[in-house]
């Protein structure tokens, strides 16, 4: 392979031209925003790690009048059209800030975080201070705001007061660039804080209302929220989504971009792997990959030629709405994540307008979410073979890499909320020998795991030991006993009693009662009870047979 100076977590455009990192070229996006010049405010919503924060880097070191670009982007697509560059490169004054850092456990924790984000914003500005052309009230509210002390009025009409400044002093008008403005109300809603917060950031984007200093706005983010939430009042607003756009190839790598990276690497043996595990995502009509994990796999395989594919976006992302979903809805929503781990797709009604607060109002905000945060995509309606109903879409697990995600951690929080079941029912239904209620407990406490398995035994065993081990009790599974093995066995020391299980896993219904009375013949013919019968005063032996989601 060529080595190829591949720039990982590096978002600062200027960082990666300078040092010659290698750049796939997103120049084109200038030019497509700049066409809509009457849209005072777009809004730009991708999943994480799909390349928005150096994208708006990128804005940055092109308008931005105090600085000097022409070497940065020389060679890029947009130094083609000079009639752009002579008028808008490096001509206007432009604020560049990023929300993402902004959390917290509460909201005086989070909003300390808000104030050190501005007052960093304004250190990069203080020559507006010496401004003949601010008032000392300006200047009195910058200075506070600047040394990290802003109180929640000045956070409010902190980038009103910037704008202000920067178009009196320049005497042009600004352009605001607002990366991640939905972490904080995010973050605000796992730690219910989310009110405080929304009423913070709601007078923050005031900046984007009837702003007279204002030239235009991009904002990028993971969700949409809801206009009326946090953009209340703003006009010429309009949202470019993973549905609806025309920007989606800047965000992202298209099929031509990998194919140019694998030209480069001289790695054109592994397009196939990464297209499996990486690519499948339908934005709007390009279908993309996601730029994180490739240029992550890139990377490893440079160090490793035999580096195998991995799950690069899994820790990179906040997945607490995904997991909070799965705490209110418990096993409703099962067999849909079922379908979808088998290959399949679900058909649902996706909203981009959502507010956080009422994230939990309906099954139907999960699978938005899971689509809008990249965890699904839409399936194309010319590979669908019926007419899906108005106002609907067939979403789908995007590739091998999100599969595994499933697979592993969401499957996880399923058996987590499981196991946080009150399982009261059941342990009295075990011990006091009553076969029916531990048949009913145990297919209701089936039902609100998800298994990702073909249904083999060891799921089964492990499930059934997770029950009783997880509320405290000693377990043995697998282990040596009697003539054999039993599968699970549960010991209460304090009441001298043991539970002995045999497991049988069958793939049909009408042999799930046999299967079941074969298990005690096992557990009889092979003495598995024997050697307790001296130790404890109570020994239960139970046959148990699996048919995927039941259990007699």
């Amino acid at each position: 392979m060529k080595h190829l100076d591949i720039p990982v977590g590096i978002s600062d455009f200027a960082e990666i031209r300078r040092n010659g990192f290698y750049y796939i070229d997103k120049s084109g996006l200038i030019d497509d925003l700049l066409k809509t010049t009457s849209t005072k405010v777009t809004l730009i919503t991708r999943p994480r790690r799909f390349g928005k924060t150096l994208g708006m880097s990128m804005l940055e070191y092109f308008f931005d009048v105090r600085k000097d670009s022409k070497e940065l982007f020389a060679g890029l697509e947009i130094m083609k059209n000079q009639e752009i560059c002579q008028q808008w490169m490096n001509q206007y004054p432009t604020i560049f800030v990023s929300f993402r850092q902004v959390d917290g456990l509460n909201f005086d924790g989070a909003f300390g975080m808000l104030t050190v984000v501005l007052a960093d914003l304004f250190n990069k500005h203080l020559y507006l201070q010496e401004s003949p052309k601010a008032t000392e009230f300006q200047k009195a509210a910058f200075a506070h705001i600047a040394s990290g002390n802003a109180s929640v009025k000045e956070a409010k009409s902190s980038l009103g007061l910037l704008t202000d400044m920067m178009r009196d002093y320049y005497g042009k008008k600004v352009i605001l660039l607002i990366d991640e403005y939905d972490v904080p109300v995010a973050k605000a809603n796992s730690h219910d804080y989310y009110g405080e917060m929304l009423d913070v950031m709601k007078g923050v984007m005031q900046a984007l209302k009837d702003n007279q200093a204002l030239q235009f706005a991009v904002i990028t983010g993971c969700l949409k929220i809801a206009k009326e939430s946090i953009f209340t009042g703003t006009n010429n607003f309009v949202s470019d989504t993973i549905t609806d756009s025309r920007l989606n190839e800047y965000f992202g790598f298209v099929q031509r971009e990998v194919d140019q990276i694998l030209k480069d690497a001289d790695a054109i043996g592994y397009a196939e792997s990464i297209r499996i595990w990486y690519d499948g995502y339908h934005f709007g009509d390009f279908d993309v990959y996601c730029p994180w994990d490739v240029m992550n796999y890139m990377r490893d395989l440079q160090y490793n030629p035999k580096a195998k594919p991995a799950s690069y976006w899994k820790n990179t992302s906040d997945n607490a709405i995904i997991r909070s979903f799965i705490d209110y809805a418990g096993g409703a929503i099962t067999k849909k994540l079922e379908t979808l781990l088998a290959g399949g797709y679900i058909v649902q009604r996706v909203d981009e307008n959502l507010t956080y607060d009422y994230l939990h109002s309906s099954e139907e905000n999960l699978w938005s979410v899971l689509y809008l945060t990249g965890y699904l995509t839409r399936v194309r309606e010319n590979e669908l073979d019926c007419q899906l109903p108005e106002g609907t879409a067939a979403l789908m697990i995007p590739n091998a890499e999100i599969k595994e995600i499933f697979e592993t951690t969401v499957s996880h929080w399923f058996g987590d909320n499981a196991r946080t079941w009150n399982r009261k029912a059941l342990f009295d239904a075990v011990w006091n020998g009553d076969s029916e209620t531990v048949t009913k407990e145990m297919n209701a406490l089936l039902r609100r795991t998800i298994s990702y398995h073909d249904y083999k035994e060891d799921f089964y065993h492990a499930f059934l030991a997770g029950i009783f081990a997880g509320a405290g009790y000693m377990v043995d599974s697998n282990k040596e006993h009697g003539e054999g093995r039993s599968d699970v066995v549960v010991y209460d020391p304090v009441e001298a009693r043991v539970a002995v299980f045999e497991a049988k896993y069958t793939k049909n219904l009408e042999k799930l009662e046999s299967a079941c009375a074969d298990a005690l013949d096992q557990i009889d013919e092979r003495m598995y009870a024997k050697e307790y019968e001296d130790d404890y005063d109570q020994v239960l032996c139970y046959g148990i047979s699996f048919l995927k989601n039941g259990v007699w």
